[in-house]
């Protein structure tokens, strides 16, 4: 018969009770944890967003994500769980009726506010009840004792007890007003100024915002009043836009222009983009939804990346160095060779021989063409000269001013302003630029130009909205001016 074994010491017993409360603790704080990170989450509208908010396991604060620009972040709190909003999409028909209502727009901030407290309080009872329930339910799947579950209940409440408590005792709202910036966001601060004088001066510019609505809808009725591109001739339009620099705004102006004027193609002479980066890439592929051929050329901000990935949409045609048959009209184009989305290196103005040499290599692919074409697109108008006489019409961007011009051999040359009003930095200056682009009517035989219809949406902030036609006589050159009795359509000014 054998002896019976040392009873256990009340050390081994302490060391034994501990154990198993150790286990307790971390079944119940894992099971917890896990079921949070998998199903707390809640979907909810903030203003005119459709947001995501979810707690991680992090230094406390919030962070909110704002795809594909970046991240901001406020220390407002301290604590193991961080609050991310992560804004998913902008639902088009809320952000529609906030721009048509003034009065719905100067209340936007308290409505944002409204919902994501509302959001936050349904978001923290999902996280606590989801939380208690992963908990309970890992310790009895794991234990397998009746009261393992009241336990892991117990233990996982005064975890969530004390983290309440102690974002509650290092609530920090004054830091709300210094957030941190990553991504593309970084650069917000120094592009379009401080928060303040942003809020200062859109307190000033909403409220023409109804004007300019009712202006959109002006121009477009007026379109009826224009006379017509070229009596008697069938003519082909396309629409020409430049420098779009990722404004929304720009998209949308690009979208409606081409809808309602019946246009063939778009022509896009680069700067499709602000900095050329990776999360820009995710909201040019939009053009791959319109209707119509788009013909685009690299602008200096854009990068190869850029370009690559447009030539992936249906319905896009990457120029460089190359020519296309679109609508029946022959476009040939080059790229801009710079690529400068770092202002603060001063390359942008640097190089002309380069953009000259660009030119002429352009020239001599068009030479080589069976026929000439009847476009050539640049990014530069320091581009065009070696194009004049090689093609009756040169279209250029970059300078953010619409000009029309004759070269000297008989070449027209036409710079666009800029579609997207400069994006980000449309609120630089004093005055906003407006956002502009031009639609061509071209001889469907000959592919000369005939009439061109310039469209200009005043900036943020101004109201006018103007379509002024230019009709081109075909047995005379080229005139650098609008002709002088040829009707407009302006809307009325009203701001």
């Amino acid at each position: 018969m054998s002896e019976p074994g040392p009873s256990p010491t009340p050390w081994h017993r302490r060391a034994r009770v501990a154990g198993r409360w150790a286990a307790r603790v971390a079944l119940a704080l894992g099971g917890a944890l896990v079921a949070v990170l998998l199903f707390a989450r809640v979907s909810a509208p903030i203003g005119p967003f459709d947001a995501t908010l979810a707690f991680r396991p992090a230094g406390g604060g919030a962070q909110v994500s704002v795809a594909p620009l970046g991240e901001l972040a406020v220390d407002v709190y301290d604590g193991p769980l961080r609050l991310d909003v992560s804004l998913q999409r902008v639902d088009q028909a809320r952000a529609q009726a906030l721009a048509t209502d003034p009065v719905r727009l100067s209340g936007v901030v308290d409505r944002v506010t409204d919902d994501l407290r509302s959001a936050v309080v349904r978001l923290i009872w999902l996280t606590a009840l989801t939380a208690l329930a992963g908990g309970a339910l890992t310790s009895w799947a794991v234990l397998r004792r009746r009261r393992e579950p009241l336990i892991a209940l117990g233990l996982t409440s005064a975890v969530l007890v004390a983290t309440g408590g102690i974002g509650a005792a290092t609530w920090r709202p004054e830091a709300l007003s210094q957030p941190t910036y990553t991504g593309l966001l970084t650069n917000a601060s120094s592009l379009i100024g401080s928060a303040e004088d942003i809020a200062a001066r859109f307190d000033a510019y909403r409220a023409s915002l109804e004007d300019l609505v009712s202006n959109v809808g002006t121009l477009y009725s007026a379109l009826s009043a224009l006379p017509a591109p070229a009596a008697g001739d069938d003519t082909v339009a396309l629409l020409h836009v430049s420098d779009i620099h990722l404004n929304p705004a720009g998209f949308d102006l690009v979208r409606q222009v081409a809808q309602k004027f019946g246009v063939a193609a778009i022509l896009d002479t680069g700067d499709i983009t602000d900095w050329g980066s990776e999360p820009e890439n995710r909201l040019i592929t939009s053009v791959g939804d319109l209707d119509v051929p788009y013909v685009y050329i690299r602008g200096n901000h854009d990068s190869a990346t850029t370009a690559g990935l447009l030539a992936l949409q249906p319905n896009v045609t990457v120029l460089d160095d190359s020519a296309v048959t679109v609508a029946g009209i022959r476009v040939a184009g080059a790229p801009d060779p710079r690529f400068t989305p770092d202002k603060s290196t001063g390359d942008d103005d640097a190089g002309d021989e380069v953009l000259v040499e660009s030119g002429e290599e352009l020239a001599d692919v068009i030479a080589d063409l069976p026929e000439p074409p009847a476009i050539a697109m640049v990014h530069d108008p320091k581009q065009a000269p070696p194009l004049d006489g090689e093609v009756p019409l040169v279209l250029a961007g970059h300078t953010h001013s619409r000009n029309v011009s004759e070269l000297e051999d008989g070449t027209r040359l036409m710079v666009q302003g800029s579609t997207g009003g400069a994006g980000l930095r449309a609120l630089e200056g004093e005055y906003p630029e407006p956002l502009t682009c031009t639609v061509l009517y071209l001889d469907s035989a000959t592919g000369l130009l005939r009439a061109y219809d310039e469209i200009t949406l005043g900036g943020l902030g101004e109201t006018e909205v103007t379509v002024q036609r230019t009709v081109v006589p075909p047995a005379q050159e080229p005139e650098t001016e609008p002709v002088p009795d040829a009707p407009s359509a302006p809307a009325s000014p009203t701001g």
